[in-house]
């Protein structure tokens, strides 16, 4: 079973880029971020018609979540983080499909630093991490994924003396990410990949893309009975390199139907990208 998330940047906009990679790909679960688009404007015939069943959370202009399933529909468990009554903002929503719990996310950005902006995010960076402990309560297996919009270590950054004061590579933000990694979740790409230079995102501007000066910031964790499950993790790079697409790359898992034995997991070297 392949599990990804995909930041789309605009789905209406990037909607034939993202329908070729999903008959490409062939995902059994998609999430994807920044859908940039209301509630009535989701493209659901053209997804239906790729063979996917869909929730989504829209918004207008910015924002906006949904999860995809192959040939079923996404049961929806949950509409929005909860900890705020007054955020209006279209950043989570949550499924049960295939037996896995699917909680898809777009956290705030957060810049400039400081200001409210980054305060905003600190509070949903906490108001995840009191989601994420009830969710690992849970004995199904849980995987939250989506565009996280930090990088975790230096590892996940061209240049880190660059970002010192981004807020996407603040200490504070950081830290936030490592808490509720602590708390019992596992960074699937790194749990694969411990020691490789891995990016999911390249900026537009200043040629980041052909120069390969990226950023990951897009992550699926997973709880403890389905990093039981986790077989391989990917990016699929190329997909950034193709026309009007995404400053972003989808990100992916798969994992076994049942748990599988740590010794058959394929620790495969990634095809990196040249400089």
């Amino acid at each position: 079973m392949k599990i990804a998330t995909y930041n789309v940047n605009g789905i209406n906009g990037r909607l034939p880029v993202l329908l070729r990679w999903l008959k490409k790909a062939k995902p059994d679960i998609v999430c994807l971020q920044e859908l940039k688009a209301p509630q009535d404007r989701f493209p659901l015939a053209a997804i239906e018609k790729a063979g996917y069943g869909a929730i989504w959370h829209g918004q207008k202009s910015w924002n906006g979540v949904a999860i995809l399933a192959r040939g079923k529909e996404p049961e929806e468990t949950r509409r929005g983080l909860p900890g705020d009554a007054d955020d209006l903002h279209s950043r989570y929503i949550e499924a049960a499909m295939n037996g896995i719990l699917v909680g898809c996310l777009y956290l705030p950005n957060g810049n400039p630093w400081p200001g409210p902006k980054f305060d905003y995010k600190l509070a949903w960076f906490r108001r995840l991490q009191a989601h994420g402990k009830r969710l690992l309560k849970l004995k199904q297996p849980v995987v939250l994924a989506g565009d996280y919009n930090v990088m975790p270590t230096e590892l996940d950054v061209y240049k880190a003396e660059n970002w010192k004061n981004d807020a996407l590579f603040r200490p504070e933000i950081r830290k936030a990410y490592a808490t509720l990694v602590k708390q019992g979740w596992t960074d699937a790409l790194r749990e694969l990949h411990p020691d490789e230079r891995i990016y999911t995102f390249w900026d537009y501007f200043r040629n980041a893309w052909p120069r390969n000066a990226g950023l990951r910031i897009d992550h699926l964790l997973l709880n403890a009975p389905l990093v039981k499950r986790l077989k391989q993790a990917g990016v699929d790079s190329e997909v950034r390199g193709w026309e009007k697409t995404s400053d972003h790359a989808p990100v992916w898992i798969e994992v076994t139907e049942k748990v599988a034995k740590r010794s058959t997991v394929k620790k495969k070297t990634m095809k990196k990208r040249a400089a």
